[in-house]
């Protein structure tokens, strides 16, 4: 039976005696042992293989081969075309077209059929805007008029000083395209903060444009700008853009709110929002729809009136979040429709009332999701009470926005493609109660795999506050993995991953661990899905989970002291936050990570020489010696700097990449040069934490880095933000020493 151990103090000690070496493997009296990976003896034989054989794949009882677990699934609209960086569509009015907004600058026109091929630049901005993270093109808006006079808005973001722009421009009917020298600048609102921009741009049925503008960004909005009425920030702005002066950018409308108010802005419509990234308007009843993303607890769905404060920063959702702010009335503030916690999301993204006719079932009901993979969920609301919100599909790739076309349908942009729902008849197998039942494990006993299961272990493995794990994979007897040497393996419909964790209840004795979980990573037609089973009490089975969960356990320590650690069963949805698009979603079965040896019940040899040997992979992969090696936190024989970037690659970067599910713009890739990371020397933009001249990484000053500092904390700074309760105190020393030699 083979764990990674996580433990510092535990891997601290295995390392004075010796117990750590470079490739875990051992010799023969007769021979040498071989080189890593090259399965030559320096005598010129050849070493045995761990993997003789591929044995065909038992019968699992698992949902890999089912279109969606939910009514509904996703297809994709117009499957030849890729779109980077989507981030909105809409349909362009009095044609049957499309338009597609990136967040680099670009807006892009086609025509609304499955067999488009080609897309027609229509805008380029990307020599104006700021772009990355939260900045970028993010809104558009048609004019009411536009048939007839062409105009088209846009909100993008602009520096030097930072700042929000809305501004119109012409779409040139002949030349079929948007000229930059039509732009008149409507609005600009200077930015604090890198984030929480808002970004939406919407005409009412009232013919007046609807702006949402976040609350300056930072966390928790440390200058109160979503309570202060004085200003843009933190507000749905309502602005009359065909002013009785045609030279004026705009006039505020006589029935705005707050009009004539001391200490308003008579441009606001409501505020109290923290970033209203997506809103939109019931097409049949004008209700003002917004999805206002949370901050560390709370993910909130409002239906917005004219003069509403929905309570941020006071409120987080549903819950109270800041009380020294709180000096009007409960009365005062309008609470969500409906709200949830970070257990099923943690950015939600705002959709539209459908009101289409491809999907009957779903006219009437408010669609939305969230950043990271997860359900997409069909709200029903009466005006006082929420009737329903079902789980219309099950787990999406990550979604970037929602857009609608002229006909009501509604669209779903996730990852480089736009998508549409599609009724299933009945929905795919759903997940066995009871682990025992998945046919997973021949005996659970010991965890013996079930036929074709594979037994792997990871180089450097990603912390998990302390726990000890096995892992497995598993891949349909007659498809292979597509393998590559530096980025994320493709792998096949119908493969499984499958992780199993325990915890050392007396540090460092074997004989102690307890079952904890058993997660599953399964890739169905409709993407990858994660699903966690928490082991009894008796220690026989282990239950699916429907959500997150915690559990407070008690560590004995070395040292005749203990620990209280809560430790975190993760949701179907923060699996996904990590095991993401932009990663790759496999994360451990990757190149340099199973660069190594394993101890195979038929000999310890390299894991990519024994799976290649067995035809795992759609290629001969050849010598593993070519490939590199992320090395150990404890690999003395190992670069420090080589070290320290596999740990944040491993550890950061799932999240922290081009394309991740975090307004951050970092890359901590291992591959990506330290100059390029977008982290030395950079000032952070969610916060300073405290630290005088604060920088993401302060070279050769670990005291100022937030990126270190973030990791040795457990409040609501932590990195990783979910999933961990423990400091990793050998992944903090190192980062710091790494840091203190740049």
């Amino acid at each position: 039976m083979r764990f990674e151990r996580f433990s510092a103090r535990v891997i601290l000690l295995m390392a004075s005696f010796g117990l750590l070496s470079g490739c875990g493997g051992g010799s023969s009296s007769d021979a040498s042992a071989p080189s890593v990976g090259g399965g030559i003896y320096d005598d010129g034989s050849t070493a045995p293989f761990g993997l003789t054989e591929r044995r065909p794949l038992g019968s699992l009882f698992l949902p890999t081969d089912s279109v969606d677990i939910g009514s509904y699934r996703l297809e994709a609209s117009f499957p030849q075309l890729v779109f980077f960086h989507s981030i909105f569509v809409a349909g362009v009015p009095g044609e049957n077209r499309l338009v597609v907004l990136r967040q680099s600058g670009q807006l892009e026109a086609f025509v609304n059929d499955t067999a488009a091929s080609s897309t027609r630049l229509i805008l380029d901005l990307a020599g104006i805007i700021v772009s990355g993270g939260e900045e970028g093109l993010l809104g558009l808006a048609f004019d009411p008029g536009f048939v007839t006079n062409r105009f088209v808005y846009v909100h993008y973001s602009a520096g030097g000083p930072r700042r929000s722009v809305i501004s119109r421009f012409s779409w040139d009917t002949v030349l079929d395209r948007v000229e930059l020298f039509s732009e008149k600048v409507i609005l600009e609102v200077e930015q604090p903060f890198s984030n929480h921009n808002g970004g939406m741009l919407a005409f009412g049925p009232d013919d007046y444009l609807y702006v949402a503008l976040g609350d300056g960004g930072s966390g928790g909005d440390p200058q109160n700008n979503a309570q202060n009425p004085d200003n843009f920030l933190g507000s749905i702005l309502r602005l009359d853009v065909h002013p009785s002066n045609p030279f004026d950018p705009y006039q505020v409308p006589a029935d705005n709110p707050f009009v004539g108010q001391n200490g308003f802005r008579p441009e606001t419509y409501a505020y109290g929002l923290r970033n209203p990234f997506r809103f939109s308007f019931d097409r049949q009843t004008g209700d003002l729809w917004v999805g206002d993303v949370g901050q560390n607890e709370r993910e909130e769905i409002d239906l917005v009136r004219a003069g509403d404060n929905l309570g941020w920063r006071v409120f987080e959702g549903n819950l109270p979040y800041d009380g020294s702010l709180n000096n009007l009335p409960a009365a005062a503030f309008v609470p969500p429709v409906i709200d949830y916690d970070h257990g099923q999301g943690v950015a939600v993204i705002g959709g539209y009332v459908y009101r289409g006719t491809r999907n009957p079932g779903l006219v009437g009901r408010y669609l939305y999701t969230d950043l990271v993979p997860g359900p997409v969920w069909a709200l029903e609301y009466d005006g006082v009470n929420v009737r329903a919100n079902d789980v219309i599909v099950s787990t999406t790739a990550g979604t970037n926005s929602f857009g609608e076309g002229n006909d009501g349908e509604v669209y779903l942009l996730q990852s480089d493609s736009i998508f549409h729902f599609v009724e299933t008849a009945n929905g795919g197998r759903s997940l066995p109660e009871r682990l025992s039942e998945t046919g997973i494990f021949s005996s659970l006993a010991d965890l013996t795999p079930a036929s074709g299961l594979i037994e792997f272990a990871v180089n450097q493995p990603f912390w998990s506050d302390g726990a000890l794990k096995r892992r497995f994979a598993a891949i349909p007897t007659s498809e292979r993995i597509e393998f590559s040497a530096t980025e994320p393996w493709r792998f096949p419909v119908g493969s499984l991953l499958v992780k199993h964790f325990e915890l050392e209840l007396t540090e460092g004795i074997a004989s102690s661990a307890r079952r904890l979980e058993t997660r599953l990573l399964i890739r169905t037609v409709n993407g990858w899905q994660g699903f966690t089973y928490r082991w009894n009490d008796d220690q026989n089975d282990a239950l699916l989970l429907s959500g997150r969960a915690f559990e407070n356990i008690t560590v004995a320590l070395l040292d005749g002291g203990t620990r209280e650690q809560v430790y975190e069963y993760p949701s179907r949805t923060d699996c996904l936050t990590c095991h993401n698009d932009s990663a790759g979603f496999a994360l451990g079965a990757k190149a340099r990570q199973l660069n190594g040896d394993f101890a195979y019940p038929a000999a310890i040899d390299n894991q990519l020489r024994s799976w290649n040997n067995i035809a795992l992979f759609t290629s001969d992969i050849g010598d593993p010696e070519q490939y590199g090696v992320f090395p150990a936190v404890a690999d003395s024989a190992a670069s420090l700097d080589a070290r320290a970037r596999a740990y944040l690659s491993i550890n950061c970067a799932s999240c922290h990449q081009p394309g991740g599910p975090t307004p951050v713009s970092l890359d901590l890739s291992f591959g990506t040069p330290l100059v390029d990371t977008g982290a030395l020397d950079t000032a952070p933009s969610a916060g300073d934490l405290g630290l005088a001249s604060a920088r993401i990484i302060a070279p050769g000053d670990r005291a100022r880095s937030v990126l270190w500092e973030r990791m040795r904390r457990l409040d609501g700074d932590r990195m990783p933000p979910v999933g961990s309760h423990v400091v990793d105190e050998l992944g903090v020393a190192l980062i710091g020493d790494w840091i203190d030699t740049l």
